[in-house]
């Protein structure tokens, strides 16, 4: 599991953990509800931090859900077409234009602009929080 260091991970109604000092989360069944859901085990201390929010939601925030790690290979993925698209010789272009009508053209362009699209910002930088 990737947990991203020095986040602080938000478990409901004003309690926050740092990511790596949470080591297990355990969804809580009996007595479950409103600002009940996920028991958050925390270095240093011996009884679980009772959190508002699932178990899947804190996973999400500490950046270790599968979701997050299929999206990272997705991008990655789509960076090596483009790369190879780069690659194609004029002739090669003209060939699959004409032959095939795929534009290759049209293609770099389509996913160099999902490669450019916004996406979630990336956290602010909060070790400075812990010094």
């Amino acid at each position: 599991m990737d947990i991203k260091r020095d986040r602080m991970v938000f478990l409901g109604y004003g309690k926050y953990w740092r990511s790596d000092g949470i080591v297990g989360l355990m969804p809580i069944e009996e007595e479950r509800g409103p600002k009940r859901r996920t028991n958050v085990f925390v270095q240093g201390r011996a009884e679980p931090i009772v959190a508002s929010r699932t178990e899947q939601s804190i996973l999400e925030d500490m950046g270790a859900t599968d979701s997050g790690f299929q999206t990272q290979a997705l991008r990655e993925a789509v960076t090596d077409l483009l790369a190879a698209f780069h690659e194609f010789s004029p002739v090669l272009r003209r060939a699959l234009l004409n032959e095939h009508h795929f534009d290759v053209e049209l293609w770099e362009q389509r996913v160099g602009d999902l490669l450019r699209a916004p996406h979630e910002p990336a956290p602010s930088d909060q070790s400075e929080l812990f010094e």
